[in-house]
């Protein structure tokens, strides 16, 4: 495996007044509670009880740790609300922008990314108390459920990364928790999971195409945060060209794996013993892909917008060699549409297949950092 050496050059201006992730603050010890297989691979089940996804030691040190904004200055959706649209806000939600969507027995919310940039964690009650996270520093976004200890709990930002990934507090025991690993990492929880939850992370246009009726997270003002009334400008990208360039987090001098490049999109599948990443770029290149990661069979494919899906390529108990036509899967005499995953017509109208990965597509170095072992597909 080829590691690299990157560190961040993020500077000081706009971007880091306007998004705290991104801002220029001195690290500081972290106040704990305060504010076909690859071989080894160290990866685990794909149930709630993830276990360790890497080397750490739980709970993490404070050294582990990065301050990269105070707690709360990136405050925490708590009170979202929902329209149709964004006709009656002052910013425009283009048909490009990107969404995470959850659908719960036929209805459907999408959280726009425009909002989530500025806010990375939403308190919804949706199908049951719901957590929908987003960090921008690792593009991933991780749905679950709002329980800790079986007790529904809010969740906010604590300022701190870890991997440069967003570490979430709760509000009932003020433990750390990891939003790639949705694992408290530090405090009285350490070492607990949460239930995560199916999501998917596409664009508006291909969100709302899929689910007309659609409810759509309204930004601040129209929706309360920890703190209160707050005003952001969603029209504007507060992360402007780091999707593209080199740099990863803020502060990071660790070694990277350099297979490929840090912001590649990949979308992962683990399982108990692998771990596999699929680059929307091959996956593009091979237009589907089916695939078995240790014991699973899977399907890979991406939309014309380019969002990543990979689902379990079971049909009533048997695997099924899956095919393209357009937009749509094709398998087991049905065809399947791309994003949601459910079949359009045939024997098996109306069934969807089950999602083969836990989080949304992220980078590459985010899946590498806590799947250090992962395999890359290759068309």
């Amino acid at each position: 495996m080829r590691r690299r050496h990157y560190l961040s050059a993020l500077g000081t201006g706009a971007l880091g007044a306007t998004a705290g992730c991104l801002g220029v603050f001195e690290s500081d010890p972290a106040e704990g509670n305060s504010t076909d297989p690859v071989p080894n691979a160290n990866v685990t089940t794909r149930s709630a009880d993830i276990g360790t996804l890497t080397d750490a030691d739980l709970p993490l040190a404070d050294s582990d740790l990065q301050r990269g904004a105070p707690k709360d200055s990136i405050p925490a959706i708590t009170d979202p609300v929902f329209g149709a649209n964004w006709g009656d806000v002052e910013w425009t939600l283009a048909a490009d922008d990107r969404v995470i969507g959850v659908a719960v027995d036929g209805v459907a919310r999408a959280y726009p990314l425009p909002v989530l940039n500025y806010h990375e964690v939403v308190n919804d009650d949706f199908g049951g108390p719901l957590l929908v996270s987003f960090c921008p520093l690792c593009g991933s976004g991780v749905t679950a459920q709002r329980r800790v200890g079986g007790r529904e709990t809010t969740f906010g930002v604590s300022g701190l990364l870890w991997h440069s990934d967003l570490v979430m507090y709760d509000t009932l025991t003020d433990s750390l928790w990891s939003q790639v690993l949705g694992k408290a990492v530090k405090g009285p929880m350490t070492g607990t999971a949460l239930s995560l939850r199916p999501s998917t992370l596409t664009t508006w246009g291909e969100w709302r195409e899929e689910h007309p009726e659609t409810e759509v997270l309204l930004p601040p003002p129209s929706s309360g945060t920890v703190e209160g009334e707050v005003r952001r400008d969603y029209g504007r990208n507060p992360y402007p060209e780091y999707d593209d360039s080199e740099r990863i987090g803020i502060g990071y001098g660790g070694e990277y794996d350099g297979r490929l490049h840090p912001k590649a999109a990949v979308i992962g599948v683990a399982t108990d013993e692998t771990a596999r990443a699929y680059p929307l770029s091959a996956v593009e290149a091979a237009g589907v892909v089916n695939d078995t990661v240790g014991d699973l069979p899977v399907v890979v494919a991406a939309t014309a917008d380019g969002t990543l899906v990979a689902y379990e390529r079971h049909v009533d108990g048997e695997g099924v060699t899956f095919e393209r036509d357009g937009e749509v899967l094709v398998g087991a005499g049905s065809r399947w549409g791309l994003l949601g995953g459910t079949a359009l017509d045939g024997p098996h109208e109306g069934a969807s297949l089950r999602r083969a990965n836990d989080r949304s597509p992220m980078f590459w170095f985010a899946w590498a950092d806590f799947f250090p072992e992962s395999g890359i597909y290759e068309a």
